[in-house]
């Protein structure tokens, strides 16, 4: 009997498994494929440069002044804590437009993440845009100017080419 109820809760540990949430880098892949703009903030609730981000309300009206676009709050080096519980206080978890996950790896050590998506992570807060599946900015090591990030956004919706543009002289 007793083997019996082991190969029980062995199958059911292998069956929740094959339907756990995708990690934080796969929702974020797959979220920026999307044709509208997609923001991604690495973050940690613990980072005293994303606590003045979040303090000034920056953020929150980032969100409010842009619903198209899609906001992805992902807390890094924070053992695998979203930091939910700050992010509702500044009013970030009622936006439909805000996604909030996180990276399960350690704050510390070898395991810690140094790499998202591809790209090198040495420093938070970090603010990636995707338009397309093409990331149009890269925002790292420090706090973001919220005019400047409003200027990336307006600038990563403009189609512009230099396609039949005269080619200098050499």
């Amino acid at each position: 009997m007793r083997i019996l109820g082991f190969s029980i809760l062995a199958t059911l540990i292998a069956t929740s498994s094959l339907r756990a949430e995708p990690s934080a880098e796969q929702q974020v892949g797959d979220a920026v494929k999307a044709p509208d703009l997609t923001v991604v903030h690495l973050w940690a609730p613990w980072c005293s440069n994303c606590q003045v981000e979040l303090k000034s309300g920056g953020w929150l009206k980032m969100a409010k002044e842009n619903p198209k676009t899609r906001f992805i709050f992902v807390s890094v080096w924070n053992n695998g804590n979203d930091g939910r519980a700050m992010l509702e206080k500044f009013g970030l978890t009622s936006q439909a437009n805000v996604t909030i996950t996180a990276d399960p790896r350690p704050r510390t050590g070898e395991a810690k993440i140094k790499q998202f998506a591809g790209l090198p992570l040495s420093w938070i807060p970090a603010t990636l845009i995707y338009k397309g599946g093409d990331l149009r900015y890269a925002l790292n090591y420090g706090e973001v100017r919220f005019p400047v990030l409003q200027q990336f956004l307006a600038d990563s919706e403009s189609e512009w080419s230099h396609k039949g543009e005269a080619k200098l002289e050499e």
